[in-house]
């Protein structure tokens, strides 16, 4: 099991002195409006973007003096948009997560074209192996990325928004999968309901800072949303789960032509 520890990490104006632990075996959920920073923080994380200040450890060890090859083996990332520009099969792709675990001129092997498989089948896309991956749609790139990930066998499961484009049967089953992988995940998320049935706890992020952090019916509260968001809502126990349910409030008449104008 794998603890991911986030110290002060900033980068330029975008993302100021976050701090953040995913515990081993934790699914930690990063929520904000847009332009909090929540990309920013993943991306200083997983190696994209080098932070200005402040640091990234995995089990102790900095995640910015890795090379791209060791940081591979143990964080695998699933990014908000992915170029479809390359010309392989759904499954050729998912077979490339192996690929930091494998010498350089090392060829796909029959038992990473078999792993590849089962993961297409895990995210319930292996009719689709043979595709060319330019031609999936949103959602279908969305899953072969998942499973490309699952195939990297990382410690660390960073995802970027991964149920944009899914329709609601795939978020719940991508989510689900996520949360049962038995990896440390770290992820980003626009609905807050999900976000509090998936997440062990919560980071609230606004205009770069941390600013609220806990169990999901902690921070998802009617005061936060209304701070950190500008909505009214209610927050109410789900009536199976117990997790938060959040229903948003319609703004007055006068507000919404406010809005648009």
């Amino acid at each position: 099991m794998t603890e991911l520890r986030v110290e002060a990490l900033s980068f330029e104006d975008r993302l100021r002195e976050a701090d953040l632990v995913v515990r081993p075996g934790e699914t930690v959920g990063l929520v904000g409006p847009n332009g909090s920073g929540k990309t920013t923080l993943l991306r200083c994380v997983y190696g994209t973007l080098a932070a200005t200040s402040g640091r990234a450890l995995l089990d102790g060890d900095d995640l910015r003096a890795m090379g791209p090859r060791a940081r591979a083996r143990r964080v695998a990332t699933v990014p908000q948009e992915s170029s479809a520009e390359f010309e392989l099969t759904v499954r050729e792709l998912v077979a490339l997560g192996r690929s930091p675990h494998k010498r350089f001129w090392e060829g796909d092997s029959a038992a990473d074209l078999a792993r590849a498989d089962a993961a297409l089948d895990r995210v319930g896309i292996r009719h689709l192996a043979d595709r060319p991956y330019p031609g999936l749609s949103g959602g279908e790139r969305q899953r072969a990325l998942v499973a490309r990930a699952l195939v990297q066998d990382p410690a660390l499961l960073v995802l970027d928004e991964p149920t944009n484009h899914l329709d609601i049967r795939y978020q719940l089953e991508v989510l689900g999968l996520v949360r049962h992988l038995g990896t440390s995940n770290l992820l980003a998320l626009h609905d807050l309901t999900l976000a509090g049935a998936y997440c062990d706890r919560l980071y609230v992020l606004e205009r770069g800072r941390v600013v609220a952090e806990g169990p999901p019916q902690d921070v998802l509260t009617p005061e936060l949303l209304r701070t950190v968001y500008g909505v009214e809502a209610e927050v109410m126990p789900h009536p199976r789960t117990g997790t938060p349910l959040v229903v948003y409030l319609p703004s007055p008449p006068a507000e919404r032509k406010l809005s648009a104008m």
